[in-house]
């Protein structure tokens, strides 16, 4: 949408720049067209514009309704990994998928870390020891831990202390999501595994 407003006319384009995506599909939903001047490009970009908005608001709204769906039986499946700071139903129900439904594999915290493409691998040279990320594992878990990561940076006080304490102790950005992503396995291989242990008993 915004590489149609983009290419738009001077009026159209002024009317829909600088707004948000929300409001950019409010706009363009209402825009009118006459369906007999769509050879006329203004006319085909409204008419394309509209199209686009109304499949924007029909796939929200689907995506709100199996929301309201999936989130109850992901609460009930898994409520302390749904309760964890940062993970919603969908980042829940991510980690439930990638753990499966044969939680004895999840044998150590490292092996869901192996699990989740988020184990430190070794990339030291010279005097330089660091590490970086296991780029193998499954990416919908490596994906959910990085949501859970980027929630407690922007709201967690503490996560925000330790991003800075890293950033003086000389670490990049990368780096210290990398070691907030460890961490987070840590308090969601807990969680998972006593949500599986009440699921068996």
């Amino acid at each position: 949408m915004r590489g149609l407003v983009a290419a738009a006319s001077e009026p159209l384009r002024a009317h829909l720049t600088r707004v948000s995506a929300a409001v950019l599909v409010s706009r363009c939903a209402g825009l009118t067209y006459d369906p007999a001047r769509l050879h006329e490009p203004e006319h085909a970009t409204a008419a394309a514009l509209v199209g686009l908005a109304r499949r924007v608001t029909a796939l929200t709204e689907e995506i709100t309704a199996l929301d309201q769906q999936v989130a109850p039986i992901v609460r009930k499946t898994a409520p302390r990994t749904s309760a964890l700071f940062g993970v919603g139903p969908d980042v829940a129900a991510q980690l439930l998928t990638t753990a499966g439904d044969n939680p004895d594999r999840l044998h150590s915290e490292a092996a869901l870390a192996h699990l989740c493409g988020a184990a430190p691998i070794p990339a030291s040279s010279g005097r330089v020891r660091r590490h970086r990320l296991h780029r193998g594992g499954d990416r919908g878990a490596n994906h959910a831990l990085h949501t859970i990561a980027l929630c407690r940076l922007r709201y967690d006080q503490r996560t925000r202390a330790y991003q800075q304490r890293r950033i003086t102790e000389g670490l990049s950005k990368q780096e210290i999501l990398r070691c907030l992503k460890r961490y987070i396995v840590r308090d969601v291989y807990t969680a998972l595994r006593a949500d599986f242990a009440a699921l068996t008993s």
